[in-house]
């Protein structure tokens, strides 16, 4: 088991490792398409309707094939569609790959997230908010690589291409170690979306406006620092990469948060401090006061969505790869749609307001927190 562990670890690390070296280049792809905000959002919102199309699609595929086989496929298509992103001859072209892109992400995010169940339950003890902490440390390396491929003015492509390589080795030995979810022949009938339960309907929203704000945060840190902070290039990838860190860093110690707290305390104390983190990076602009908020934001945003995966994962009757598909559906739907919402936002009122609109999302899941916290008391 913990060969399996660590093979789902791995797919983990590789796709915020990955993710987090892309969305660091976002200025460059900007430049080289002669993107404008709206249009950039556009981008974006291509991986969005991808992912979204192809999220229903991978709880029915995982019920029929098992999440080891659908973690496997995506995993290696998405790492091999990174590469095509410079190399798009025009728009349409660059849609097409971030929509196939998006695609891939989705289905495989469900699959390994139904992976990590998996192993939560034969180690029968909380232990999701590890796999996410480590995703948020390949985001931090991932941003932190593409600092540095930045400061030394590194191309699209040979950087992308890079890191892409890096990861091939790591994933094929991983996809020898996953967990072997066998399908029996009642299974085979089950899958696809149902509608939610009200309780699993109430995480999701909470999920929504978590992941909505992470999104922000993941492809826009580096674009506020630059343009509206005025700090130097070679610091706005830092943004980023001290978020990631602080979602690490909270997810290493959440699983034990969750045991001494209960996950409706640790979902009010985690929105309040996201709701500090922002209200601090839009009031203060200069670049050390704007990346300490992203830092808080990380820190506040941590324990959400695997506290959201677990319960989803865990639920009576439905299938871990079913019961995930429903919340990330509706999770990721905002982590998704949040990066060109917000770049549209930021070409009609300006990127500083346009993050404000994320303040308010942070409110919205604070108050739905606490309703959680009630509710959860009366029962």
């Amino acid at each position: 088991m913990k060969r399996n562990r660590l093979a789902v670890n791995i797919f983990f690390f590789v796709n915020g490792f990955l993710y987090a070296n892309w969305v660091s280049r976002i200025p460059r792809i900007q430049e080289v398409y002669q993107l404008n905000n709206s249009a950039l959002g556009i981008m974006l919102l291509c991986i969005s309707i991808g992912a979204l199309i192809a999220m229903p699609l991978a709880g029915v595929l995982i019920a029929r094939q098992g999440s080891h086989r659908i973690t496997a496929v995506c995993a290696l298509l998405f790492i091999s569609s990174i590469p095509f992103i410079p190399l798009a001859p025009n728009l349409i072209v660059l849609g097409i790959t971030f929509f196939f892109m998006g695609s891939f992400t989705g289905m495989k995010d469900v699959a390994m997230n139904a992976q990590a169940v998996l192993v939560e339950k034969a180690y029968r003890k909380p232990i999701m908010s590890s796999f996410h902490a480590i995703f948020s440390a390949g985001m931090m390396l991932g941003a932190g690589t593409g600092a540095i491929y930045t400061s030394y003015q590194v191309d699209l492509f040979p950087h992308l291409l890079s890191v892409v390589l890096l990861c091939v080795l790591p994933v094929i030995w991983g996809i020898r170690h996953l967990v072997q979810d066998t399908v029996g022949p009642m299974e085979a009938g089950e899958g696809g979306m149902r509608w939610p339960s009200k309780s699993l309907l109430g995480i999701g929203l909470i999920a929504f406006c978590c992941m909505l704000g992470e999104g922000a945060m993941a492809d826009w840190t580096t674009n506020y620092l630059e343009k509206v902070v005025l700090a130097p290039a070679a610091l706005a990838p830092i943004g980023l990469a001290a978020f990631s860190m602080a979602m690490m860093l909270g997810r290493f110690v959440g699983d034990r948060l969750r045991a001494n707290w209960g996950d409706p305390k640790l979902l009010i104390n985690s929105s309040l401090l996201s709701l500090a983190g922002i209200g601090i990076s839009l009031g203060i602009l200069s670049p050390w006061a704007t990346i300490t908020g992203f830092f808080l934001i990380g820190l506040g945003l941590a324990t959400i969505v695997p506290i959201a995966f677990s319960t989803a994962g865990n639920m009576p009757g439905v299938k871990p790869g079913v019961g995930i598909s429903m919340v990330t559906t509706i999770g990721y739907s905002g982590f998704l749609f949040g990066p060109p919402i917000i770049g549209f936002l930021a070409d009609w009122q300006g990127l500083r307001m346009a993050m404000g609109f994320i303040a308010v999302l942070f409110l919205i899941m604070t108050f739905l927190s606490l309703n959680l916290a009630r509710k959860t008391a009366q029962e």
